[in-house]
């Protein structure tokens, strides 16, 4: 089976990228810039120049492919490519697809849709499920809850670098995953006949508030979180107020997606199906705790030899 991944040099896609090499898969990656995609070429990936904003470029990357994986997505402030690409491009990716008779799709979407219909790229993600749906290609559609890897900005380095941290006052646990683990349920799709034609809302073994992130970051870091608190019927009300005016609606959909997050899902309810499901062990899962701890370690390690280098540096000035 040879893959062809779009957004192969994304925060999810790279992972996708290295966990199909490593299963032996042969994959190609559709990229716009060679430069920046040079690391998945090193790995042992190939590359193929195409653009979902022009559709003529993507046939031909599929050319020989009998599964594609979709993990791009745009910025929810960049409202250009909010049409181009994730609307008509990805409309364009599905009829290559179908006139290529790719055996399977595989499609990364994003949990709560239909609750936040009035966020565009939310209401084109949905569009693009039923097109799938529709297209008589055998698919599976991933749900994604937050990443590992954006935690890390969230809260981590606000602490480190002692400036407020901003969360609602809803105690709501999220099941957040690291992106390798979302890589290993996408590789392991392709393997099970059960999970096609299906959706699956993906989600870590474990739900995490805000507060227990917080703590957990504080006890690594060694350093008091400044926590600033705003209620969610603010956090409405700012974000509708903003997207009456054109220059606000960046800040609208930021506002608006802040609010994603923060809606009960039923993760925790379903994960030992889920699991079984696909034949992963939980205990193949990377925990949340851990990660922050890997990166904590990671950080102080290099602040170690910044420091070292800096002090190697005064020595040679003296001598």
């Amino acid at each position: 089976m040879s893959l062809l991944v779009v957004g192969g040099t994304g925060t999810l896609g790279r992972q996708i990228v290295l966990q199909a090499l490593t299963k032996g898969y042969p994959v190609r990656c559709l990229v716009r810039n060679f430069r920046r995609a040079n690391f998945l070429k090193e790995w042992g990936a190939e590359l193929v120049y195409g653009d979902l904003s022009i559709p003529e470029t993507i046939p031909p990357c599929l050319q020989g492919i009998t599964a594609v994986i979709d993990a791009s997505t745009s910025r929810p402030s960049d409202e250009d490519a909010l049409k181009t690409v994730d609307w008509d491009g990805k409309l364009a990716l599905i009829e290559s697809a179908k006139a290529a008779n790719v055996k399977r799709f595989i499609f990364c979407s994003t949990q709560n849709l239909e609750q936040f219909s009035n966020i565009p790229l939310m209401e084109m993600k949905q569009g693009i499920e039923f097109e799938l749906q529709e297209s008589n290609i055998p698919y599976t559609i991933f749900r994604l809850t937050g990443f590992y890897q954006g935690l890390i900005e969230q809260y981590a380095i606000p602490i480190l670098e002692n400036l407020p941290i901003w969360v609602t006052n809803e105690k709501t646990c999220v099941s957040y995953m690291d992106t390798q683990d979302i890589a290993k349920f996408c590789i392991r799709s392709l393997q099970l006949p059960q999970t096609i034609n299906k959706t699956f809302f993906l989600g870590g073994p474990k739900g995490w508030v805000s507060s227990e992130i917080i703590s957990l970051c504080e006890q690594l870091a060694g350093q008091t979180a400044k926590v600033n608190q705003i209620p969610v019927f603010l956090l409405k009300f700012v974000s509708r107020f903003f997207g009456f005016f054109e220059w606000g609606q960046n800040i609208s959909d930021r506002l608006a997606f802040a609010e994603i997050l923060n809606v009960e899902n039923n993760f925790s309810k379903s994960t030992f199906d889920l699991y079984k499901t696909f034949k992963i062990d939980s205990s193949e899962v990377v925990q949340l705790d851990d990660y922050f701890l890997e990166y904590f370690i990671r950080l102080l390690k290099r602040l170690r030899d910044i420091n070292f280098e800096d002090v190697q540096k005064q020595k040679n000035l003296v001598i």
